[in-house]
């Protein structure tokens, strides 16, 4: 299992059943980290205005 790049604990998830795009939370920190890369895994961190640019971008599209 992969470690927490903030904390170094132990991410509580099977690498093999993760796809890019996803998103795993550290259970120690609470640190959201999107995954990038599968082959070898790749993590970064999600900002923390991540879900608002994601509202924000589909309430433009349903004002149009």
């Amino acid at each position: 299992m992969p470690n927490c790049p903030e904390c170094e604990s132990v991410l509580d998830f099977d690498e093999e059943e993760v796809e890019e795009g996803d998103v795993v939370v550290c259970d120690e920190c609470g640190t959201e980290f999107e995954v990038v890369a599968t082959g070898p895994l790749e993590l970064a961190k999600v900002e923390e205005d991540y879900e608002d640019e994601e509202e924000d971008f589909s309430d433009e599209e349903e004002e149009e």
